[in-house]
């Protein structure tokens, strides 16, 4: 039986097949730019400071918190401690914070005080502006000519500032040096071995293979360090979009400042618990990364840079197209298969093949060169390479959801990650405060969970075995996404059952 539409059908599957096979295919080619720009320009050891420490620059370091009770106390701890000249260090804490965390800081910086720590707590009293608010109204009175900038899930090691300063001295251009993000939870469960391998792709593979050959890569919004030059000649802090630190690192290098990455620099960070927390960060960064490419794609291609350059930035603005191209791969895939069934082998092999293999296999190969150039332990973690591949399917409505309101809303409500300080596999964040409210993706991603549920059933029936392994990824990815997200709201409905019930026997 023919349809008139099929055609169009299985012409629309065909391309969205061949675009996330060539977001994928670039994902090998920043590997191929890693391994052969590896060692000959990694980042050389800075030339030494100033034998006398009260000639070295001033350094403020900026904490940009907002209700964040159960992590201020570490980070101001840990960033008091750095080992820095105390007169050429200057701490401010940017509290926006409207519940208890404010008297945890005022009482954290009131004691670093009287141990002779210029440390000062700024309290606003609205959110204009969110995070890059903050900065700024930091910016206005701090009297640093660097600035370290840490988000409240970081612990900084005593070293960060003597690791990073020193690079500013020997080269008047450099605006930025940015550091590795480690991970504190990473075996916490295996969303955050997910979440830990996803990041390391990213500051491993992608920061280092764009540093390396001269192209455009971006501030991270914590763990760096900035030249307030950089900052103040490329427009300062600006809050038209979800993410500041990637719209300034653009404008800063448009003007001309060089970036520099250093993947030895490791700062600790926690990593999110919570898959509703980790989706709503995973939104939040999509959403921003569109509205930046619409605000400065147009001047990115008018500049005189290198085509490299130019092209590594626009797939850098653009690549979460990938996630709504994979929702509507999702409600293409049981379609195509019944337009194609009878297909030869041969074709299958000619032709899906390599569009799978270039949509998947490299994406393997990525995250596990990620693993292999920056984790020692690198062969206990392929095993959770799989689980990868899944939540990358599993994230696609939400991140789709961002990239569609990210195309035709600027700015928007920065909703920041909870923290909880969960350090260690066995401790609870189920009971601490800070939830992100009810996800309204979660649905979705069940019922597509029960349709490839189905797909797979039928394709197990009609014998289309090669079909199956490749199902089960997208059952997999939905229905962990789905479940995790709902059970917070569960936990909450069977806790307010048992309040309501009582005590165990007490009824009249």
């Amino acid at each position: 039986m023919s349809f008139p539409w099929a055609p169009a059908l299985l012409a629309l599957y065909y391309s969205v097949l061949v675009v996330l096979s060539f977001f994928g295919l670039h994902r090998l080619m920043l590997v191929f730019i890693y391994l052969r720009t590896g060692g000959r320009r990694a980042a050389q050891p800075p030339p030494p400071l100033p034998d006398d420490p009260q000639t070295w620059p001033v350094v403020t370091v900026q904490l940009p918190l907002y209700n964040e009770m159960y992590v201020a106390e570490r980070l101001i701890d840990a960033v008091c401690q750095l080992d820095y000249p105390a007169s050429r260090l200057e701490i401010q804490v940017l509290d926006d914070s409207t519940d208890e965390t404010t008297e945890i800081v005022a009482r954290a910086v009131a004691g670093w005080r009287e141990r002779g720590v210029d440390i000062r707590h700024l309290h606003r009293t609205d959110r204009t502006g969110f995070k890059a608010g903050a900065l700024e109204a930091g910016l206005a009175s701090a009297r640093g000519e660097f600035l370290a900038i840490f988000d409240a899930d970081f612990v900084p090691t005593s070293d960060f500032l003597l690791r990073s300063v020193p690079y500013f001295l020997a080269e008047p251009r450099l605006g930025l040096v940015q550091g590795r993000w480690d991970h504190i939870n990473r075996a916490y469960s295996l969303l955050t071995r997910v979440e830990a391998i996803l990041l390391d792709g990213h500051f491993m593979i992608e920061h280092s293979a764009r540093n390396r050959s001269g192209r455009f890569f971006n501030f991270n919004g914590t763990a760096g360090i900035w030249r307030r030059a950089a900052i103040e000649s490329s427009g300062g802090w600006e809050h038209d979009t979800l993410t500041e630190d990637l719209d300034l690192s653009f404008r800063a290098q448009l003007k001309g400042w060089r970036f520099l990455y250093l993947p030895k620099l490791k700062v600790p960070s926690e990593l999110p618990v919570d898959v509703n927390g980790f989706k709503s960060q995973q939104y939040r960064w999509a959403k921003g990364a569109v509205q930046t490419g619409r605000k400065l794609l147009g001047q990115v291609w008018r500049a005189p840079l290198p085509w490299k350059v130019k092209l590594e930035a626009l797939i850098h603005l653009t690549n979460n197209a990938s996630y709504p191209l994979m929702v509507l791969l999702s409600l293409l895939i049981f379609p195509a298969m019944l337009l194609r069934r009878g297909t030869s082998t041969a074709t299958l092999l000619l032709v899906d093949l390599p569009l799978f293999l270039s949509a998947t296999a490299s994406v393997l190969t990525f995250y596990l060169m990620s693993q292999v150039a920056g984790n020692e332990e690198w062969a206990g973690e392929i095993r959770y390479l799989p689980a990868l591949m899944s939540v990358g399917i599993g994230l696609s409505v939400n991140n789709a959801r961002a990239v569609l309101s990210g195309l035709f809303h600027d700015g928007g409500v920065f909703h920041r990650t909870p923290k909880y300080r969960i350090e260690k596999a066995g401790q609870s964040w189920t009971t601490k405060r800070y939830r992100v409210g009810s996800d309204p993706t979660r649905l979705i991603e069940a019922l597509l969970a029960l349709y490839f549920l189905g797909i797979t059933v039928y394709a197990a029936v009609a014998g289309m075995w090669m079909s199956i392994p490749f199902l089960l990824l997208f059952v997999q990815g939905y229905g962990y996404m789905a479940v995790l997200s709902y059970l917070p709201s569960l936990r909450d409905w069977w806790a307010r059952g048992r309040v309501a019930a009582g005590p165990a026997g007490a009824g009249g």
